[in-house]
């Protein structure tokens, strides 16, 4: 198979860049139904452009580019092992190019590979088939939304929701749990895979497949086709929200399979997807490795019109917008409140969490007295000159700083900090205590931020790899939203209790 080396690129490229219909299908439908001029619909806005740029550009939608899963059915006689290593290949070439951020990291070491390969990365699936083409499928499944898949065994005492037993009924309030302890940080609206039954590494396998079938299909089993319809109306009025801003869209699917399991055991796992759905596939001749027909790509491609008026940067009816430049004053910072819509000009500093343990014992590579810290692990490329320029740029995660964060500010004189999802009650102390803040900026929005970084200033801690070193940027028009303010308020902490009281009203028996 000559060509299927460069058909795995392709393969690859594409599920970075190009969302597929059903998923640009579900998110304009979101868009739709959300109120004007609320922070969820200028989020929305903000991803369905991203979406656009990451298509028009061929550059990863979000620089979070995941963990690559293949699951590959072949013809009987194939070569498994020489498929494997031309995959392998294309990883390294698409790393190369700048299309998967470097993301295999040492579980001991913490060192990266550089190239997307290492032991258990990607991971790659095959199943032989009586069919004579091979179909293979990849999905691109990111840290952030990887960290909120939750595992249930059965009976259990459900927060919110009570008692959940071993039938369809406790299924479905693990099902709803897991919708909201995802809140933002799983880059909401998300899709949930659940699977239902096996042990605990194939009920997740179970739930992580599900993710492979289109998000418009129909469950052929009558009371699972029943569940899915269920929990798609009932998550939605849970009022958590795109980026859990609040709002109307807060699940865009919901897939449920399951499997004959011991006496002893009754798992429920739920794989938790960000609106960011990286899923494409492909169908191969078997004997060159030709693309002959794309997956998840039927009918017409759903596309999006764009409103330069409404993006986040706009001024929604109740927002405030500030213009902000460090290094930023404590009496700026107080000025500040929940809701305010920030705009960032002038200079920022990568960190995430190899930064952030390395200042709780060692002095900042720079002074960052007054200056802005960006959760993000961008993708860059280094040209024939030398010089680094920024592929993608959106913000992780930011709940995994939280034994940190407080602590830095303090230490560091840092203002303002910038990610995604919020933090917790550790770091809103001290954000009251220090004067500090921090921004909700847009999870996924990749290419949307990347636009906003003018040039690359310079870059510390390289040691640390790429997506983990402290990079230098200057933005212009970089806006995000202020969740956590100075006054001791948070809208994260707001949400969190008003979903929960929602929750609670599905307590009572509905599935017997």
């Amino acid at each position: 198979m000559e060509n299927l080396r460069e058909s795995m690129y392709k393969l690859i490229v594409e599920t970075s860049t190009n969302l597929p219909y059903d998923v640009r299908e579900a998110i304009k439908q979101a868009k739709e139904k959300e109120n004007e001029g609320t922070r969820a619909a200028l989020s929305l806005t903000t991803i369905t452009d991203n979406i656009e740029m990451a298509d028009t550009n061929v550059s990863p939608i979000c620089q979070d580019t995941g963990m690559l899963t293949f699951e590959i059915k072949v013809p009987v006689n194939l070569n498994q092992i020489k498929m494997k290593k031309d995959i392998y290949e294309a990883v390294k070439m698409a790393t190369k190019d700048g299309k998967l951020r470097p993301n295999s990291v040492d579980s001991l070491t913490g060192e990266n590979s550089g190239d997307n390969i290492g032991p258990g990365t990607p991971i790659i699936h095959f199943e032989q088939w009586e069919n004579d083409y091979i179909d293979a499928r990849l999905i691109m499944k990111g840290g952030g939304c990887e960290n909120k898949n939750i595992q249930y065994s059965l009976p259990a005492e459900i927060e919110g929701l009570g008692r959940a037993g071993r039938d369809l009924d406790g299924i479905r309030k693990c099902i709803l749990h897991s919708v909201y302890q995802a809140q933002g940080q799983g880059c909401s609206a998300g899709f949930l895979g659940v699977g239902i039954g096996g042990d605990r590494i194939s009920s997740y396998q179970l739930a992580k497949d599900q993710l492979f079938r289109d998000n418009n299909d129909l469950n052929g089993n009558e009371k699972l086709a029943e569940l899915e319809e269920y929990i798609m109306e009932k998550a939605n009025t849970l009022g958590i929200g795109t980026m859990g801003f609040g709002g109307e869209a807060t699940l865009l699917g919901c897939k449920i399979g399951t499997a004959n399991r011991l006496p002893a055991s009754f798992f429920v796992s739920v794989a938790y997807n960000c609106w960011a759905f990286r899923r494409l596939g492909v169908e191969l001749h078997a004997e060159s490795g030709d693309i002959q027909s794309w997956l998840y790509q039927d009918g017409e491609k759903v596309t999006f019109e764009t409103d330069d008026t409404a993006d986040v940067s706009s001024e929604a009816k109740q927002t405030r917008e500030v213009v902000l430049e460090a290094p930023i004053t404590e009496e700026q910072i107080r000025e500040l409140n929940v809701g305010d819509v920030v705009i960032i000009n002038g200079m920022m500093h990568t960190g995430r969490d190899a930064i952030h343990h390395h200042l709780m014992e060692n002095d900042a590579p720079i002074d960052l007295k007054g200056q802005i810290i960006y959760h993000c692990g961008p993708v860059m490329l280094k040209d024939d000159a030398g010089d680094w320029h920024v592929k993608a740029a959106g913000p992780t995660t930011s709940i995994r700083e939280e034994p940190y964060q407080g602590e830095i500010m303090k230490k560091f004189g840092i203002r303002a900090v910038i990610g995604k999802g919020g933090m917790g009650p550790k770091t809103l102390k001290a954000l009251e205590e220090h004067g500090g803040v921090y921004l909700n900026a847009i999870g996924g929005a990749a290419q949307y931020y990347a636009d906003c970084i003018k040039s690359v200033e310079g870059v510390d801690l390289m040691n640390f790899g790429i997506p983990e070193a402290m990079w230098h940027l200057k933005v212009e028009g970089f806006a995000a939203i202020v969740t956590m303010d100075s006054h001791g308020n948070s809208l994260h902490e707001d949400v969190a209790k008003t979903s929960l009281e929602r929750l609670s009203q599905y307590k009572e028996k509905v599935f017997v």
